[in-house]
């Protein structure tokens, strides 16, 4: 098993969105980043975990825990003009983006804020202190099962 975080924008989509969701499951659409497409494409597998983190708003922070539940697949959004995700370069033959399948786990008793995120030396690694603006990126065992412990999740 791998661990994940999950970039979203609460406003767009939040966990309590997922939570909310028919079977509390969704297609992650919409990446348009190739490292982050190739971690989902090669690396994200079923049964690993995830971390949601909420982006762009008004305390950006770790809320929530999901579990991959279906592997790597074809975006169709990329292929929909009306699509904010639509590649016009992308084409059902050679289709460039994919998304996987996420299910709602819990939400965090304390969101871990990008604030304390930064100031604490016990997650130093942590691949949002490094390339915040990725929106799809491994978490280690170590720091995973830290933020874990430190959030209440």
């Amino acid at each position: 098993m791998a661990y994940w975080l999950f970039k979203t924008e609460p406003d767009t989509f939040s966990i309590d969105s997922l939570k909310n969701a028919a079977a509390q499951s969704t297609f992650w659409e919409g990446i348009r980043n190739y490292q982050a497409r190739n971690f989902l494409r090669d690396d994200v597998k079923v049964g690993d975990l995830v971390f949601i983190y909420h982006s762009s708003c008004k305390v950006p922070a770790i809320v929530g825990i999901a579990e991959v539940t279906k592997a790597a697949e074809v975006d169709p959004h990329q292929f929909d003009p009306t699509s904010p995700y639509f590649d016009a370069k992308s084409t059902p033959e050679k289709p460039r983006w994919v998304g996987v399948t996420i299910q709602y786990q819990r939400h965090l008793s304390k969101p871990m804020t990008l604030q304390t995120i930064k100031a604490d030396a016990a997650i130093e690694h942590l691949a949002l202190k490094k390339a915040g603006r990725l929106s799809v990126m491994p978490v280690d065992a170590n720091e995973w099962q830290y933020i874990v412990h430190q959030a209440g999740g």
